[in-house]
């Protein structure tokens, strides 16, 4: 009987676990498909956004960089001639 009382506590602490579990917002999120939808709408629009924010910020670092040098004739020229594209386009 001892084992047994022991088994159905140990029941009763993995019930009450997994109540808890189903209460986490992670598992509410995952069980209810049009919160899914939004929720993954929602990170891939932040996703692309961070992307192209980046990657304009890298890229204008670059030009920038590029345009700065001057000791090197055959870049520094190529960097300017993009500069200058970049700043006709604005």
């Amino acid at each position: 009987m001892d084992q047994t009382e022991r088994l159905l506590q140990e029941l009763e602490r993995l019930n009450r676990e997994l109540a808890v579990l189903n209460r986490h917002r992670f598992v509410r999120l995952q069980n209810s498909v049009p919160r899914l939808i939004f929720f993954r709408f929602v990170s891939g629009l932040a996703l692309g956004l961070g992307t192209v924010l980046g990657g304009s910020i890298l890229l204008s670092l670059i030009v920038l960089l590029l345009g700065s040098i001057d000791f090197i004739p055959v870049i520094g020229e190529w960097a300017a001639r993009i500069a200058e594209e970049m700043n006709a386009a604005r």
